[in-house]
């Protein structure tokens, strides 16, 4: 990885980590100013993110994916083989975009096996780019939907863990995730609004692909007022083979 040739400021991005008890060396600090770089220099020619701005990308985007240690904290990612350093054997982020949280995490956490899905293949691109660049291993980008690849034969109920940011109600985002997660595992949603409603409404579909809620855990992000909710729901019997169902209707006909 070459070196940054500007000088950003880690201190508040270090800061607001220690109050997770979260500890990354320069190395790995290092590396997420880089990826921020490089999301800046690519967000030009395509659409990344609408943040953009180094602080806001720090903290909105970088620690809000590290967020998922509040969900495990003091007792490791499911899989892990060193729960106090909350390592997980594997994870799959569905619908990954560019990356969040499932690079972030790969570069906070290296012993993680992650996989990023996406649907949009220039973002598989730059995902690519940011792997390659930071020469991360253990991390693949998959272009492609959750619908063909959590299918018998494929990605199907292989992870410990999985997360997504993406933006669709609980009931959708089961059906995509849960297929994905083995008996056991785990998928959490990360959430930026109250949904009580939208986790009752979603009780049904969790049941039916194999899953039961096990809680929400809801805080601030460090030293701001941005709310942050992660949903956790837990694989407890295999999904049936009909779900995910086509493309496009999780989504219409939600469970």
């Amino acid at each position: 990885m070459r070196q940054s040739e500007n000088q950003y400021d880690t201190g508040r991005f270090t800061e607001d980590l220690r109050a997770w008890g979260v500890t990354l060396t320069e190395g790995q600090l290092a590396q997420f100013v880089r990826y921020y770089e490089m999301l800046a220099e690519w967000n030009e020619r395509m659409n990344l993110t609408a943040i953009t701005a180094y602080e806001d990308v720090m903290k909105k985007h970088f620690l809000d994916s590290l967020s998922l240690t509040k969900v495990f904290e003091g007792k490791g990612f499911p899989g892990g083989k060193d729960a106090g350093k909350g390592c997980a054997a594997s994870l799959i982020d569905v619908g990954t975009g560019a990356g969040f949280p499932g690079l972030a995490l790969k570069i906070a956490f290296p012993e993680l096996k992650v996989t990023l899905l996406d649907s949009l293949n220039k973002r598989i691109q730059f995902l690519e780019a940011v792997i390659g660049e930071l020469e991360l291993e253990g991390v693949r980008a998959v272009h492609g939907r959750a619908e063909d690849f959590a299918k018998p034969g494929e990605m199907r109920e292989s992870f410990d863990l999985c997360v997504s940011r993406a933006v669709a109600r609980l009931s959708t985002l089961a059906e995509y995730c849960l297929p994905f997660v083995r008996q056991g595992g785990m998928f959490v949603a990360y959430k930026s609004e109250k949904v009580s409603q939208e986790v009752q409404e979603a009780q049904r579909a969790v049941s039916l692909l194999g899953g039961r809620l096990e809680g929400q855990t809801e805080f601030m992000l460090p030293n701001s007022d941005i709310y942050r909710n992660l949903i956790l729901i837990k694989k407890v019997k295999p999904s049936p083979g009909k779900y995910p169902r086509k493309a496009g209707l999780p989504g219409k006909e939600p469970l």
